[in-house]
């Protein structure tokens, strides 16, 4: 096979359309797709220099795969990263970064507005591995600093934050970790990597949920993780191969393709969404609208540093709780109810009762998640038919 590895010098949009393309000797246009479990070898003699690392050749797709690599080169290329694996879902890439680091012992610190399954790695699950945890209010870097210590390994946040669209200063949280020798791991995916670039900024991993805006069309579900060659190959390796998460190759060529227009994707829903925050502030029917490109976010002026442009999330608060929520949601006609988001299509959900139900009532309160609230993922439709269609259902409110 022969390989296009991509100019770096390339800019994204070139690299999301080429990066990391392999072509087999029938100089396929499309990338291949390698639908095989295992490889052959030439000889005895060949298998055993693949198994001790001699040769480069595939082993098996649990550990790697042709079509996945060109994922996860691409990826690489896109991030600004030496190494990457991919995986079969967000949920294990998020899993696997963190606990392939920690033993019986070591500290987490986390900011506790996370997505509630993170949440619950991160609170439930780590603490049955003897893995200490500490939960933080990640806007406030004093916070960071006093739970940040000797023993803390891994810091983990996500930025903006899910669903209330909070923003942290990844920069002043990558050096906090890095005083103590710990990584700091972020969750990217509200930002996408056209929008935000984490390790340009000090964090040591990425993770993505590629089932979000990298697919984009609502089709597979996968995930990835970004670093340096150090960790992917000394730390995280072992773990993913004997642990299994592994992504399907055809999983991964339904990411190649939706790569090739994320960068169009996301320009456009973001201006959508910008134009839909602008249109709900104006609604007397809505109690708070938050966005990171307006000039009412809490941490607009960090979002102005930190990110390259806003997002394509929207979430706002309807007057009169879960009623008019519900009311709200059951009314539309073009947007959809779900719980996905970085869809081709627009899609709400109503965090307190979906993605988020798991919380205490308490521990919602404290993350503002109330129950007036909707998290809109806004999609490729024409925004004026997007604009009427919410216009409409807060006629019925």
């Amino acid at each position: 096979m022969t390989n296009r590895n991509a100019n770096k010098n390339w800019r994204a949009a070139t690299k999301l359309v080429h990066g990391g393309t392999t072509r087999s000797q029938f100089g396929e246009t499309s990338e291949a797709l390698h639908l095989t479990q295992g490889y052959v070898y030439d000889s005895a003699e060949a298998a055993e220099a693949r198994f001790k690392g001699e040769d480069d050749g595939y082993i098996y797709s649990r550990y790697a795969n042709p079509t996945v690599s060109m994922f996860e080169e691409r990826m690489c290329l896109l991030e600004g990263a030496q190494s990457g694996k991919a995986t079969a879902t967000g949920m294990a890439a998020v899993t696997a970064a963190i606990a392939c680091q920690v033993k019986a012992g070591d500290h987490v610190v986390a900011a506790r507005a996370l997505f509630g399954s993170c949440r619950w790695v991160i609170e439930i699950l780590m603490p049955k591995f003897g893995i200490d945890i500490t939960l933080v209010d990640g806007t406030r870097l004093d916070e960071w600093e006093k739970a940040i210590g000797p023993k803390t390994k891994v810091c983990f946040l996500e930025s903006p934050t899910n669903p209330t669209l909070e923003l942290i200063d990844i920069a002043k949280v990558a050096e906090l970790a890095h005083r103590v020798g710990a990584r700091l791991v972020i969750d990217n995916v509200f930002a996408t990597p056209i929008w935000q670039s984490p390790l340009e900024l000090g964090a040591d991993i990425v993770v993505y949920s590629s089932t979000k805006h990298i697919d984009g069309q609502g089709r597979c579900l996968g995930g990835i993780v970004l670093a340096d060659e150090e960790f992917i190959d000394e730390e995280f390796y072992d773990y993913f191969r004997h642990t299994g998460p592994s992504l399907s190759p055809f999983n991964a060529w339904t990411m190649l393709k939706g790569l090739e227009t994320l960068d169009l994707r996301v320009r456009k829903q973001t201006q959508n969404a910008s134009r839909i925050a602008d249109f709900l502030a104006d609604e007397t029917k809505i109690e708070r609208v938050i966005y990171p490109g307006r000039s009412d976010h809490p941490q607009y002026e960090l979002a102005q540093r930190q990110m390259k442009g806003a997002s394509t999330i929207v979430a706002f608060e309807v007057k009169g709780g879960k009623t008019a929520a519900f009311k709200f949601e059951n009314a539309l006609d073009i947007i959809l109810l779900s719980n996905n988001l970085g869809d081709a299509k627009s899609l709400i959900t109503h965090p307190a009762t979906t993605t988020h139900k798991n919380l205490s009532e308490e521990d919602r309160a404290a993350l503002n998640i109330n129950d007036g609230l909707l998290r809109l993922s806004v999609g490729l439709e024409d925004v004026d038919d997007l604009v009427d269609d919410l216009a409409g259902a807060l006629r019925g409110v």
